[in-house]
């Protein structure tokens, strides 16, 4: 089964300056859900765009047929790891159709915060 679209966009991305939280599972973060629920591995480029400086990337990152990734904005640090308190956004682009949802956790305080929502489909040329 192939669904999806190959480019996504998510027009909203910050960390945190402060992790927060209780160990890893509980620190500030932003993530990409990616759904592969097709036979083919999806390698993606990832670039992210910043208000007053050019985008980073490509982050290359593959996630294997039938599989999912929730991929952490802060685990990217190749080719330069994403700022921590700068505003991003970024484009995922697949060589197969995929699904992303954005998430992020803001665990700056004790009423920690989860946000989540679709990524946007860029539909036509090739998406």
């Amino acid at each position: 089964m192939s669904i999806g679209h190959r480019t996504w966009a998510i027009a909203e991305g910050w960390l945190p300056p402060r992790a927060g939280g209780q160990g890893r599972a509980l620190e500030s973060h932003e993530a990409a859900c990616v759904l592969n629920a097709g036979d083919r591995d999806a390698h993606l480029d990832i670039e992210v765009f910043f208000v007053d400086r050019e985008p980073a990337g490509p982050y290359r990152v593959t996630v294997p047929a039938r599989r999912t990734l929730h991929l952490r904005y802060d685990d990217l640090e190749s080719p330069e790891p994403v700022p921590r308190g700068v505003a991003f956004s970024s484009v995922l682009r697949s060589d197969v159709p995929v699904v992303i949802q954005h998430t992020r956790l803001d665990a700056r305080d004790e009423a920690m915060t989860l946000m989540t929502t679709m990524a946007h489909p860029v539909v036509g040329e090739g998406a």
